[in-house]
């Protein structure tokens, strides 16, 4: 990961992920093909989720906005983080 600030977002996110026991996830690579999504694709415990990281006071974008807003209708929990996981943590302790 880099040092940008997004880059130290995403570090503190994927070692959080990491420790939880059982939980799926990954990071998908755009590529230019097929459709965009977020940071971070998941599952814990039957759940389904998605992250997008942003530098520290940072916005998704219209596109992710549309992306965050289609994953919600299908039901799934979508955290937008800036630096504080704490709706994260929260979220899955909770499952």
């Amino acid at each position: 990961m880099s040092t940008t600030p997004e880059g130290k977002v995403k570090k503190k996110v994927s070692d959080y992920l990491k420790s939880v026991s059982g939980l799926y996830y990954f990071m998908p690579v755009p590529s230019g093909y097929g459709e965009s999504t977020l940071d971070y694709i998941g599952c814990y415990r039957g759940y389904f989720f998605a992250i997008e990281t942003k530098e520290p006071n940072g916005k998704p974008t219209s596109r992710q906005l549309q992306i965050i807003s289609a994953m919600q209708r299908a039901g799934g929990a979508v955290f937008v983080i800036d630096g504080d996981i704490t709706e994260l943590t929260e979220w899955i302790t909770t499952r």
